[in-house]
C-alpha cells in the first residue's frame, strides 16, 4: 500500500466496514502469463490498528528473496501513529505467492512473523513462518541503475485509484528509469503505455530485471502520482541495501 492508498484504505473501511480496504495494481498494464513471475507476493494484512483503536485491513505487494524471506515497502508496517516499526509482525499478515490468477490457482501461502525495517531506505523484509522451497526467488542487484534502463514492474495492486481494490490477476508493465538518487530511483511509464504505472497495494512491488530462473530486483514501489498516470514514480534502490538484505536473510 501507498503512503496516499493507507488514506483511502481507512476511508473505505469506514464507509464500506466490514470490507477489507486495498492498494490498486499495475494501472495500464497487462495480464501476467501463467507460471510467471510466481516470486511476486500479495500481502493481505489485518486488524491495522489506528490512533482511535479501531482497526482496518489492506494489502501490499512484495517479493521472495529468499526461501523464507519476502522483501516489501517499509511502510506497510507501523503502529497506530503511522510510524514505521521492526521486531514481532505488528497484525495478522499472510502471503501469497506462486500464482498469477486467483481465481484458477491457490499458490502458496505462509504466515510473516517477523519484520525488519532498512535504514536506508523505504524497505523492509518479512519472515515467513515456513521456507518456500518451490518458488525462485529474485537475486538482488547491485549495480548502480541508469537513466534509460527499462524494467519490469509486476504487482497485485488496483487497476485505477477510483474506488481501488486489489487486483485478483497479476499485472506486469514496463517502465523507464528517469532519475537516479542515493537512495531511490524514479520511474515513467513505457510499455504498454506511457501511463503505465504503480496502483494503490501496490507498495513493495518488485522492478526487476527478467533473466535466469526470475531476474535481478533493482528497486521496490514507494509512492507516486494517483494512478494510472505518466509522471514520475518513487522507487527504492536495492543495490544501496544488498549487503544488509544478504545478512539477514542468509
Amino acid at each position: 500500500m501507498r503512503l496516499r492508498a493507507l488514506l483511502a484504505a481507512a476511508v473505505l473501511t469506514i464507509i464500506a466496514a466490514p470490507a477489507a480496504s486495498a492498494a490498486p495494481d499495475v494501472a495500464h498494464g497487462t495480464d501476467v502469463p501463467p507460471g510467471q513471475f510466481g516470486f511476486v507476493a500479495k500481502i493481505a494484512m489485518t486488524k491495522i490498528p489506528r490512533p482511535d483503536g479501531s482497526t482496518y485491513s489492506s494489502y501490499c505487494t512484495g517479493a521472495l528473496i529468499a526461501p523464507g524471506w519476502v522483501v516489501t515497502t517499509g511502510h506497510c508496517f507501523h503502529d497506530a501513529n503511522r510510524k514505521r516499526v521492526s521486531g514481532k509482525i505488528p497484525y495478522p499478515t499472510t502471503v501469497t505467492l506462486g500464482l498469477v490468477d486467483e481465481a484458477t490457482e491457490s499458490g502458496v501461502a505462509r504466515r510473516a512473523t517477523e519484520v525488519l525495517q532498512a535504514r536506508e531506505n523505504d524497505v523492509a523484509l518479512i519472515k515467513l513462518d515456513t521456507p518456500v522451497s518451490t518458488v525462485p526467488p529474485l537475486t538482488v542487484n547491485r549495480v548502480l541503475p541508469k537513466v534509460g534502463q527499462q524494467l519490469t514492474l509486476a504487482g497485485w495492486g488496483s487497476l485505477t485509484a477510483t474506488n481501488p481494490a486489489p487486483a485478483t490477476r497479476m499485472q506486469q508493465g514496463t517502465v523507464q528509469v528517469a532519475t537516479v538518487a542515493p537512495t531511490t530511483v524514479g520511474v515513467r511509464g513505457a510499455a504498454p503505455a506511457i501511463t503505465t504505472s504503480a496502483c494503490t497495494y501496490d507498495s513493495g512491488a518488485p522492478y526487476f530485471v527478467p533473466g535466469g530462473k526470475s531476474g535481478a530486483l533493482v528497486s521496490l514501489e514507494a509512492t507516486g502520482p494517483n494512478c494510472p498516470h505518466a509522471g514520475i514514480e518513487t522507487t527504492s534502490r536495492a543495490d544501496v541495501i544488498a549487503d544488509w538484505i544478504v545478512t539477514h536473510t542468509a
